[in-house]
């Protein structure tokens, strides 16, 4: 089976590959199948972000199309930056400013209101109208200074209390194994060994 995913984060694509590599399912990027169209994301949650980007990939490529839409929920700034997290402060903004910005915003806030979490929604879309979805997340909170040197995008700045280290910190093996898209793709994957399963009965 071959899945293409609706990305040009070669971040994910790295995650997802390594998390669905023992279902021996290749996983190409929309780029390697020749998709360069633009997408526009006007859903209100993850999930109706996440299947418009999977179902506009496959009607183009006549594949099964898998998407996810992620981001950083900050519950002191009333949810932001949410569903525009990779478009925050402009998509051509670094996530050092971004960081930044936030961190600044919630000086003077005590650790117990810093509470966050990032949520990642997937949507598996099937030439023949078929759909998987799943969402998990990742809860923690917001730090006072950037830390780390893995992960990418907000994770400097999502703190784990209970470790006391940043998601950033985590080596990636750990990170797959506590993180909303870790957890959202090994939920996916359970629903794909299923639909493999019963087609090969």
């Amino acid at each position: 089976m071959k899945i293409v995913f609706a990305t040009g984060n070669k971040n994910k694509l790295t995650e997802i590959r390594q998390i669905v590599k023992d279902l021996g399912i290749e996983v190409v990027s929309m780029k390697e199948e020749g998709f360069s169209g633009d997408i526009v994301e006007n859903g209100t949650t993850f999930l109706e972000n996440a299947l418009i980007k999977a179902r506009t990939v496959c009607s183009a490529l006549g594949e099964i199309t898998m998407s996810d839409d992620s981001g950083l929920v900050v519950d002191a700034l009333g949810g932001e930056p949410g569903i525009y997290s990779s478009r925050y402060m402009g998509e051509d903004t670094s996530y050092r400013v971004k960081n930044r910005n936030i961190i600044e915003r919630l000086e003077g806030i005590p650790e117990n209101e810093r509470t966050a979490r990032f949520v990642c929604a997937i949507a598996c879309v099937f030439p023949d109208g078929r759909e998987l979805t799943a969402e998990e997340t990742f809860e923690g909170i917001i730090g006072w200074e950037e830390r780390g040197e893995n992960g990418f995008g907000y994770d400097p700045i999502f703190f784990l209390p209970e470790r006391g280290i940043s998601s950033a910190e985590l080596t990636p093996e750990e990170k797959n194994a506590v993180s909303h898209r870790g957890k959202a793709i090994r939920a996916m994957k359970r629903q794909l060994e299923e639909l493999l399963a019963g087609e090969k009965k």
